[in-house]
């Protein structure tokens, strides 16, 4: 039943890769703490190292597939993806030396005060107009702002803060960088397509360390096999689910009004935070 459960949830992170670029991220956390529950406090370290893995390929997999021109926008962008992925690098490594519990109750606080952001300050419900050749708010045009090249409008300065942040509670990239280049103008569709490579960037040097990592004495004990503090077969089960659902809906994305979209994107962070107090309950 866990695994049917998993690869349901694989099917939901496949649809939030394409449509919000999350690559898996916060989405796929909750559900590795539930199907990880015997770890106890040790399975929201275990969620976040998962998530890494599953991040990795997912947004790996939906920037191969995405067209280039629409990539255009990153393009100059070496030195925002190499402090994404310092930044992603030094968050995994803190995860591991960080207690779980706070973990946990930081990664619900963080979510909540992102939602909380989108929903009171203006820009993201309903994009400001864009900065000089960031693309009209109705349009999918993608270049990057004015002074801001390879950045789609994401200022460099802080890449590595975003990389350890959604490194250390396992978030992914899409939940800081969307809002930031929602506000510099881009429509959803453009924002999310972006936020893969982004993700990706930070995920990557994430997840090794994760696999590198030391596995918790309490997985043998737990029966739970892992490598180093990743669970590869929930790792497994969300990306089985997953990968079909990026390769179908990169072919064919559906159309979304970009306000009913934004909307979407909030909501999803809502059923997250409910998700994670009703496993703390």
């Amino acid at each position: 039943m866990d695994v049917l459960a998993l690869l349901g949830i694989g099917v939901l992170t496949g649809l939030t890769t394409v449509l919000f670029g999350f690559g898996g991220g916060f989405v796929a956390v909750p559900v590795v703490v539930w199907a990880d529950g015997a770890l106890g406090t040790d399975a929201m370290r275990v969620a976040t190292a998962t998530s890494a893995v599953v991040m990795v390929v997912n947004a790996g997999f939906a920037t191969a597939v995405t067209p280039r021109p629409t990539l255009a926008a990153l393009r100059g962008g070496g030195p925002l993806l190499a402090l994404l992925a310092v930044g992603g690098a030094l968050g995994a490594l803190a995860a591991r030396l960080a207690p779980s519990g706070p973990v946990r109750w930081a990664f619900t606080a963080y979510v909540a005060l992102t939602l909380a952001d989108l929903l009171l300050r203006p820009g993201f419900l309903k994009p400001q107009a864009p900065a000089d050749g960031a693309g009209s708010p109705g349009s999918d045009s993608t270049p990057g702002s004015p002074g801001s090249p390879g950045g789609a409008g994401l200022p460099a300065v802080l890449a590595a803060p975003i990389g350890a942040v959604a490194a250390f509670l396992g978030v992914g990239g899409s939940v800081l960088t969307v809002p930031a280049m929602r506000r510099a103008g881009h429509t959803m569709r453009t924002a999310t397509t972006l936020a893969n490579p982004l993700t990706l960037a930070l995920a990557l040097p994430a997840a090794a360390v994760s696999l590198l990592g030391h596995t918790a004495p309490v997985a043998a004990r737990a029966g739970v096999p892992l490598v180093g503090t990743v669970d590869p077969r929930a790792a497994g089960a969300l990306l089985l689910g997953a990968l079909p659902v990026i390769a179908v809906l990169r072919r064919r994305p559906p159309r979304i009004g970009d306000r009913t979209h934004a909307w979407a994107y909030a909501t999803l962070l809502a059923v997250v935070i409910a998700a994670m107090l009703a496993l703390d309950a």
